[in-house]
């Protein structure tokens, strides 16, 4: 299985050389992890990714087309990168990203949705499900 590692931290406007410094070592960190799953055959992509002042939403309401700034949520953490693993099950998942160097972030572990993933959400089930009945029609 597949599992998107969404990493999130806070964002700011201003920053201090100590916390600059800081910054720098958990990437430093995390791409010593990422070198490690990679070694393991468990690595399949990572990014980072701009800020959020960068981010437009889309939104399609009722036929209308809306576009604003910035991300949908209004929060002090931002969608910082990704990384896309594999993984056994969401046990393996969780020990693998366990070993991620989150001091000033923190990681979002969900499956990625595919035709071989466990699909353990009620919701997506049921759409999965539509999806395939409307195939088959």
């Amino acid at each position: 299985m597949k599992f998107a590692c969404l990493v999130y931290h806070e964002h700011t406007d201003t920053i201090s050389e100590a916390e600059l410094s800081a910054i720098v070592a958990e990437c430093q960190d995390a791409a010593a992890w990422n070198e490690g799953i990679q070694k393991a055959g468990r690595h399949v992509f990572t990014s980072g990714l701009q800020g959020p002042r960068t981010a437009r939403t889309v939104r399609k309401r009722n036929g209308t087309l809306s576009i604003s700034d910035g991300p949908f949520a209004e929060t002090k953490e931002c969608l910082g990168g990704f990384t896309i693993i594999e993984a056994r099950d969401m046990n393996e998942a969780l020990e693998l990203v366990s070993k991620f160097p989150a001091r000033l972030t923190s990681v979002e572990v969900r499956p990625v949705m595919d035709a071989n993933a466990e699909l353990t959400d009620p919701g997506d089930r049921l759409v999965m499900s539509a999806m395939a009945r409307q195939r088959r029609s």
